[in-house]
């Protein structure tokens, strides 16, 4: 029984798969760096005795992992490889080497996971018919997201995917546990960059001044009607803002302010709108208090929806391979993930794959310096992707 091969293999390999991601720790690349990242997958690949791979956007790679009967169907499997701009402050044996540059997101398990499914499938590929196309991509991190480029280099084509699978870890989840969500799941995300201009000099004599902090604190709290007042209270959205530069002192007014933030929503037609809205805003308020208004919005990921189909199909797949009470249901996540781009172009399933210890004290959140995992979350990581992958060509 094949269920049975790949489990036996999940947990032959696991060492191997824990000392590749403890590699990708210790040597991570920020996005669209991931030259050594890069280079190390191949080596992999080759190792395994995967030879049928091509570099992809500059520092992507797609490999195809072909059983009985290849064209008989393809599914894809997609694991992230670059780092965040972090200092990592975890005290571990494969912490960091490079300053300032931290795995805080994942990525290194993704990868990591993704070898290891390899490693699994190509052992077990006279016990499946169809071919796995493995998408290695950079640049999760950074507008315009690895996936559009690695889709505009045709990762998608010779051989097309019917589908598309995508794991990420979950910190919120504990170990040996997974989440899955049909239909919408994860917001698109669009960056802010706002430059409100002035007239500064000394706070001492205000009306001699066009003072631009007083001008971006109004604007910014009007700004927050396009979700109170705008949105629809049915259409998730969130507009929040992060940094606010402001470079004075106790008596100087600067000449301008400088405002960057977040806008994130789960509907396309609202989204355009809502860019519209804060732009208008922006503007009236601003002028009308005699200052000027640079507002640039940058359009960054689409939402990510997950397909009904391929997504129960997976979810009771991952019941057979982990049992009903390892297997949850997840909430909208208003965060972003470029893996929205595959799932424009083709069925798409992202789920979650649970990394929490609190045993252990595994508690920390992505994106911050504290963040690490349970690494027996590596066994399931690399395991269930083999098995979805095969448990798909069957349907």
């Amino acid at each position: 029984m094949i269920k049975e091969r790949i489990k036996s293999l999940a947990q032959q390999y696991k060492s191997e798969i824990i000392a590749n991601r403890r590699h990708l720790h210790a040597n991570p690349e920020l996005s669209f760096q991931e030259f050594e990242t890069l280079a190390f997958v191949q080596e992999q690949l080759s190792k395994i005795g995967i030879t049928d791979y091509e570099v992809k956007a500059k520092t992507g790679i797609v490999a195809l992992i072909k059983g009985k009967n290849p064209d008989k169907k393809v599914i894809a499997l997609r694991g992230d490889m670059d780092a965040l701009p972090i200092i990592e402050q975890n005290d571990v044996s494969y912490k960091s080497t490079k300053p300032g540059v931290m795995h805080a997101c994942g990525h290194d398990v993704h990868t990591a996971s993704l070898l290891g499914a390899a490693q699994i499938l190509h052992e077990v590929r006279d016990g499946f018919e169809g071919t796995v196309k493995l998408v290695f991509q950079p640049g999760e991190e950074l507008i315009p997201g690895g996936a559009s480029l690695m889709i505009k280099d045709k990762a998608l084509e010779n051989p097309r995917p019917s589908g598309i699978i995508g794991q990420h870890v979950m910190p919120l989840i504990p170990v040996g546990k997974v989440g899955f969500r049909k239909g919408m799941y994860m917001a698109s995300a669009d960056e802010l960059y706002i430059t409100v201009k002035g007239k500064g000099g000394h706070g001492a004599m205000p009306e001699t001044l066009v003072d631009p902090v007083l001008i971006a604190s109004h604007m910014i709290v009007a700004l927050q009607q396009v979700v109170s007042r705008n949105a629809s209270p049915k259409i998730p959205s969130v507009l929040s803002f992060g940094r606010i530069e402001a470079l004075g002192a106790t008596n100087i007014i600067p000449n301008e302010v400088k405002i960057q933030g977040t806008f994130r929503t789960l509907n396309e037609e609202w989204r355009s709108k809502a860019h519209q809205h804060m732009v208008s805003i922006a503007k009236g308020i601003v002028e009308g208090m005699g200052g000027e208004v640079d507002f640039e919005v940058r359009v960054g990921y689409p939402f990510l929806k997950n397909a009904e189909e391929l997504t129960d199909r997976a979810q009771q797949a991952a019941i057979d391979y982990l049992g009903e009470e390892n297997v949850v249901d997840l909430d909208i996540w208003m965060a972003a993930e470029d893996f929205a781009y595959y799932t424009q172009e083709i069925d798409g399933c992202f789920y979650r794959l649970g990394t929490r210890n609190e045993a252990k004290g595994i508690i920390s959140g992505v994106h911050t310096p504290t963040f690490d995992i349970d690494e027996d979350a590596l066994e399931i990581g690399a395991g269930l992707m083999a098995f979805l992958a095969v448990k798909e060509l069957e349907s």
